[in-house]
């Protein structure tokens, strides 16, 4: 058999399959934008799975499946080489003669194995139809490649784990009404989630398999995306650098620190090479650096970074020992959120005190967030609001938000109102 008839199997199964076991997610994709929709993330985090359910969703819109094209180029019936792009096309419309393709929604999933394909899709976007959707692996298909290989033809969507929200529905599960005894749940399964993260493969396994499948991606990741792609040589400085990452969780990461570390042991490192690694290990969604603020740009770029990490449970699986620090967990957890709901630009305040999240949309402050996990100790109670506080009088806002786990209640301290809210509740706003 040849690749043609290869390639309409392929088109024709998907056709006369169903699509089953598909959670939606709150991500939302554009439809019909007229731009390329390019999804991007960690490995696992469900690209492939949202561009099913956004297929289901066109399913009832459009007049038939012949006019959704779905191609995953993982597929071990293919082995495209170059300039056989042009194949699918041809084949599709062998199959389906009186189609307007303009009028077809086309959706590429893992992309990458496909050479010069970055041409083959601008061809597509220019000629044949702007309905295009594409996924792909990190190590080929960062977010910073695309906005080169499309030339601004692309609207990017980040995809993480699971929000909570999406934890619970993918628990089946709906708690969401009023009730005690669904408070109380709530907060059990928040707590679950907390330590177990948001990876939806993971949710249903058992502690032993979800830690073995999470050392599972971390390998994937580590080999593949940064390995492989970034030609790094000292595997060790790696794996420790990211060791490290993992235990400066929701804290300030200092390279001179672990440079010196990595010195007295006896290893001659170049201290870029480690600034490099921290940028890597960003561009493939493994870590993530937050700012502290600053109103120099210049000044910004060069200030303190904290650091947090794609995914709690992927916390607990590289720990040495469990990483029960609830509080820094929760902080990551408030990080993935705001970063996962598009909130706008993110940083840190840090004077004579602390607040941990400041959330810029259009160079306004839109919100002001403390994260303290439990603020049942006067000392830790004392610094949390003072830190909230200064942060709101330097912003010039009257109100400002501290995540808790239990705490619920409202204060208002001068001319700024606080909100204590427990962690479930923010969760799911």
């Amino acid at each position: 058999m040849n690749k043609r008839d290869f390639i309409k199997d392929i088109i024709v199964d998907f056709h006369n399959s169903t699509i089953r076991g598909v959670k939606s997610r709150i991500v939302e994709i554009p439809v019909n934008s007229n731009k390329i929709i390019t999804l991007v993330g960690s490995r696992r985090s469900g690209k492939t799975y949202l561009m099913l359910d956004t297929i289901l969703s066109l399913y009832s819109q459009i007049n038939s499946k012949e006019n959704i094209l779905y191609f995953n180029f993982e597929d071990e019936r293919l082995n495209l080489e170059k300039g056989e792009t042009e194949l699918i096309l041809q084949s599709y419309l062998e199959l389906y003669p009186d189609l307007d393709l303009s009028k077809c929604y086309f959706f590429f999933d893992e992309i990458q194995n496909v050479p010069d394909w970055e041409k083959f899709i601008r061809r597509i976007y220019d000629k044949v139809t702007r309905n295009i959707y594409v996924t792909g692996s990190n190590s080929s298909f960062l977010s910073s490649d695309i906005a080169t290989a499309l030339r601004g033809r692309t609207i990017k969507t980040e995809v993480f784990p699971l929000s909570f929200k999406e934890y619970l529905n993918f628990l089946d599960l709906n708690l969401l009404s009023h009730g005690s005894k669904n408070r109380a749940s709530l907060k059990n399964y928040f707590m679950d989630y907390l330590l177990k993260g948001g990876y939806p493969e993971t949710i249903n396994m058992s502690e032993d398999i979800r830690d073995k499948t999470l050392q599972e991606y971390y390998y994937v990741l580590l080999y593949k995306d940064l390995i492989e792609r970034y030609n790094i040589s000292n595997t060790q400085i790696l794996k420790y650098f990211l060791k490290r990452l993992v235990s400066n969780l929701s804290s300030v990461c200092s390279i001179n620190k672990i440079y010196n570390e990595i010195k007295s042991s006896g290893y001659n490192v170049p201290k870029n090479l480690l600034y490099d690694i921290f940028d890597w290990s960003e561009s493939v969604f493994f870590s993530f650096k937050l700012s502290k603020f600053s109103s120099s740009i210049i000044k910004q770029n060069n200030t303190e970074k904290k650091v947090y990490i794609i995914d709690n449970g992927l916390v607990n699986t590289l720990s040495f020992s469990f990483f029960n620090d609830y509080g820094k967990l929760l902080e990551n957890a408030v990080y993935l959120h705001l970063r996962r709901m598009y909130v706008g630009n993110l940083y840190f305040y840090k004077n004579q005190s602390e607040c941990d999240f400041v959330v810029f949309s259009k160079d306004k402050v839109t919100g002001i967030i403390q994260v303290c996990f439990d603020l049942s100790d006067d000392k830790t109670y004392q610094r949390e609001v003072k830190g909230l506080l200064d942060a709101c009088k330097f912003f010039d806002l009257n109100e400002g938000t501290i995540v808790s786990m239990d705490e619920e209640r409202e204060l208002k301290i001068g001319n700024v109102s606080i909100n204590i809210v427990p962690a479930y509740k923010f969760f799911l706003k």
